[in-house]
């Protein structure tokens, strides 16, 4: 791809969006009039089919009452696995080696709870000083659940610049006091890839069991976890996925684990031909189905059936390639428009290494995203000076990215953003 706007006109954007595969998948969402969304790296937008699917689950239940567990176009007793199918392709997994559950951490503390089994002089968790913090908390209460110090045995790799993680610093740090690795797919803030594989097939040379926090790379970039024999992988469904607010998560388990007991065990965690028979020992089911915990949240988890209906149909690959040209396009016009204003483009510039959003620093990032918002566009704030940009592949077009610069032009030039504070608001 060329590392130049050929022309940063708005009639070279229309063209590009003439020739965008995806361009009709537009029409699924709820886009408001006059307004460019931008943040669908945090919280992805409402489809018309998502919203569908959860009026069905609401219907099943005011017409068939319990009997929707069993019954009904989307039975609830099944639908975590039925969900778990669909997801599987988008990350490169076996159906049965993927369910749809709980929360980004709760998976998380699953996870880490089966697979953290210190022993000897192999005690430690290995992770990264740029990860996100809730996955930080965790594993510090894992560590100390199991009698440890946090501050001794979770190490961080560090970052060299603040922005990106080196695979060489992760692996040197691959020590034989390393019991469980865990790290991002994808940095929430600077959106580096990381290589998943690679770094896979370090921690198994030196009998480490390796995870991943998927939350900022399913929907935007495609994986293979069983080709790589990934350990377990985790994500939350309401960013790239659209699966809407605090919406119900995913998991996945590599099938050479199952049998496994699930270090945190619950009702759900049974074998289903096993589970009405109401014994105290506990029959976990014979896939990724075991590491579930609780009874699914189905209003939560309805409208995922929708939105991953329209991934099944826009392919993770024509995702992807279109995430690379716009997220190139934006640079190259940020690059063009934006010299004289001091921006800094944080995010990986390789298109390997580069996730599905633009991360932009300024010292007056606060404010600049106040200036944004005033003006119909939605951006993300990052402490302490980052802007993240996402333009989604399936409800962003290259006239919203020509417009967005055009307007953050506009707002350096009249200095609109001193009419804000520099400080994030409650939910930045």
């Amino acid at each position: 791809m060329s590392t130049n706007v050929v022309d940063p006109s708005r009639d070279y954007a229309l063209q590009l969006d003439e020739k965008d595969e995806l361009a009709s998948f537009q029409n699924e969402f709820y886009l408001k009039e006059d307004w460019i969304y931008l943040d669908g790296n945090s919280l992805g937008l409402l489809s018309k089919r998502a919203e569908t699917a959860l009026l069905e689950i609401l219907n099943s239940w005011k017409q068939l009452g319990i009997d929707g567990w069993t019954e009904g176009k989307h039975p609830w007793f099944y639908l975590s696995e039925q969900l778990g199918e669909m997801s599987a392709p988008l990350v490169g997994a076996k159906s049965e080696e993927v369910v749809v559950t709980g929360s980004t951490t709760i998976n998380l503390h699953q996870l880490v709870s089966t697979f953290y089994k210190p022993e000897g002089k192999r005690t430690k968790i290995l992770a990264d000083s740029l990860t996100f913090p809730s996955d930080i908390y965790a594993l510090q209460s894992q560590v100390k659940l199991k009698g440890y110090d946090p501050e001794e045995h979770l190490i961080q790799v560090k970052s060299r610049d603040g922005r990106i993680v080196e695979e060489e610093d992760i692996i040197a740090a691959m020590t034989d006091e390393v019991a469980l690795i865990m790290l991002p797919g994808v940095m929430y803030r600077s959106g580096q890839v990381l290589d998943m594989k690679r770094l896979t097939e370090e921690a198994h040379k030196r009998n480490i069991v390796i995870g991943f926090d998927l939350c900022h790379s399913i929907g935007a970039i495609p994986h293979s976890l069983s080709d790589w024999e990934v350990d377990f992988a985790f994500w939350c469904n309401y960013k790239h996925l659209n699966g809407g607010p605090g919406g119900v998560a995913g998991l996945y388990v590599n099938e050479k684990h199952f049998g496994k007991n699930p270090g945190l065990a619950g009702w759900f965690s049974s074998n289903k031909q096993k589970q009405f028979d109401m014994e105290h020992q506990l029959t976990p089911a014979n896939n990724a189905g075991a590491f579930q915990i609780g009874t699914p949240h189905m209003l939560s988890v309805a409208p995922l059936i929708g939105s991953l209906e329209i991934f099944k149909e826009a392919g993770m690959e024509r995702i992807r390639e279109k995430s690379l040209r716009i997220t190139r396009y934006f640079m190259d016009l940020i690059n063009y428009e934006l010299k004289d204003y001091n921006f800094t483009i944080g995010n990986p510039l390789e298109d390997d290494r580069r996730g599905g959003h633009i991360y932009l620093e300024h010292k007056e990032a606060a404010r600049i995203c106040k200036a944004l918002k005033a003006n119909s566009i939605v951006p993300d704030f990052r402490n302490p000076n980052g802007i993240r940009l996402a333009p989604v592949a399936l409800y962003n077009s290259y006239e919203d990215v020509w417009k967005a610069v055009q307007i953050l032009k506009r707002i350096m030039e009249e200095e609109q953003y001193k009419q804000f504070e520099n400080k994030r608001g409650v939910v930045a």
